[in-house]
């Protein structure tokens, strides 16, 4: 059984489309479906390997048609389910970048402030992503897309930031 730590979500199946089974999904991730023969959907906390017959990328969202799912019912069966890829298959990235899943648990210090507390998850709001931080017992948001990250490394699961004056006390 495939074990949902060593995939990754890129998006989720949105709605059926035609009677014929097909369905759109919307992408979350940054990620080339063409040459993806298969998907891993989660169907009650289990990720079930389907494979795709056609696929019509449309950037954000695509149309797909699975081979085991023919009917309108059938899509409509796995409608609103999660689509996950293995993370070995994932492309590389430059240095300095990273995967939101790949940072969860690093842990987050400041040049002044030293140790803030780790990364419990990373979101998008709006065109923003943002690193959420536990420190001690409230969240923090810092935006990745802004002067305040200051290195990440991956091999000591560090992220070090420099937080203006005050930026705690938001």
């Amino acid at each position: 059984m495939m074990e949902k730590r060593d995939c990754y979500k890129i998006g989720y199946v949105a709605k059926a489309h035609g009677l014929k089974g097909e369905v759109t999904i919307i992408v979350t991730e940054p990620v080339d479906l063409d040459p993806i023969e298969s998907v891993f959907i989660e169907q009650k906390n289990t990720l079930v390997p389907y494979f795709i017959r056609d696929i019509s990328d449309r950037g954000d969202k695509a149309f797909v048609k699975f081979e085991e799912i023919n009917s309108l019912e059938q899509a409509n069966g796995i409608k609103g389910c999660s689509l996950f890829l293995l993370k070995v298959a994932r492309p590389k990235l430059k240095r300095g970048e990273f995967y939101d899943d790949d940072v969860v648990g690093f842990l987050v210090e400041d040049e002044t402030l030293g140790e803030l507390g780790s990364v419990t998850e990373v979101s998008n709001s709006g065109p923003n992503r943002l690193l959420s931080v536990a420190v001690k017992n409230k969240e923090v948001l810092i935006p990745l897309n802004s002067p305040f990250i200051k290195s990440t490394n991956k091999t000591k699961k560090i992220i070090k930031v420099v937080l203006p004056d005050g930026f705690l006390d938001i």
